[in-house]
């Protein structure tokens, strides 16, 4: 059954379950099904309002995996942890056979890297199920991205890009109080583009949908402090306090805990954060 994310006065911290061997983060550690079931309990128990899960990494050069391997890769893990935790599972897919599968055995959010651009089935199958769907702006594909970036203005063109979105995620039939946005750090941007997209998440925030900012680990911080991934854990808290104060509701994370101190920190210095109803 769906689970609702009640209005809330605290930004929502959404834990990461990387279910690949390949993961720019944590190197496979939790692709066995044991060890990706523990990773998010642990998440959990840190304090993680929602867990992502993902089975195909998105890392830039990151080669597509069949729906057929996504799905062997999901599905122990979903069945598993549907019965074992009380926050909503999220998936991070772009395709609908494998949206749809998820939620059929439970899950309650999908993650789509593609804004719905990848798979043309997806938008009708989380019309139908009236399930939440997080938008993410993405330029080029994982194999090509990173490669030359290049936008007049980031942040006006992300905003175009989620104004169209947006109107075909409702064309669709996708309420709009099931659309969540991501700006999509480190997809197709630079450096800059990055830094200018956290700078004006308030611009995004605009838009009257609940926002997400996932930065964790990322190699804007790497390049920034000069530190290898497993080394990024202040730069990620500095970006996520900057991004909790300038609007983003949920910040999606590696390091759970010491993310959730610093969320409810600034939301007290705010005063008034409120996260919309998902």
């Amino acid at each position: 059954m769906l689970q609702e994310l009640s209005i809330t006065d605290r930004t929502l911290i959404m834990g990461i379950v990387n279910v690949t061997p390949d993961s720019f983060s944590d190197r496979g550690r939790h692709f066995h099904p044991d060890d990706a079931v523990a990773q998010a309990k642990q998440l959990e128990k840190e304090g993680a309002d929602i867990l992502d899960l993902g089975a195909e990494s998105t890392r830039p050069g990151a080669e597509p995996v069949p729906v057929e391997e996504e799905l062997r890769r999901l599905t122990p893990v979903v069945e598993r942890l549907v019965e074992q935790v009380s926050v909503p599972i999220s998936i991070d897919t772009r395709k609908r056979p494998v949206a749809e599968e998820m939620l059929r055995l439970g899950a309650d959010i999908i993650n789509d890297v593609s804004a719905l651009r990848y798979d043309l089935g997806m938008g009708g199958l989380l019309a139908d199920l009236g399930c939440p769907v997080i938008l993410m702006h993405m330029q080029g594909t994982p194999q090509t991205m990173q490669e030359s970036p290049e936008y007049e203005n980031a942040v006006s063109d992300i905003l175009e890009f989620f104004r169209e979105r947006t109107e075909y995620a409702v064309s669709e039939g996708i309420r709009q109080d099931r659309i969540i946005l991501d700006p999509g750090i480190g997809f197709g941007k630079t450096l800059e583009h990055n830094y200018q997209i956290i700078r004006h998440l308030d611009k995004f925030k605009s838009m009257g949908y609940p926002l997400v900012l996932g930065a964790s680990r990322k190699s804007l911080i790497g390049t920034t402090l000069d530190l290898p991934v497993d080394e990024r854990l202040e730069g990620s808290l500095a970006v996520a306090a900057v991004g909790i104060w300038k609007g983003a509701d949920i910040v999606r994370v590696h390091d759970v805990q010491a993310t959730k101190r610093v969320a409810r920190m600034v939301d007290a210095l705010r005063g008034d954060k409120k996260v919309p109803q998902v």
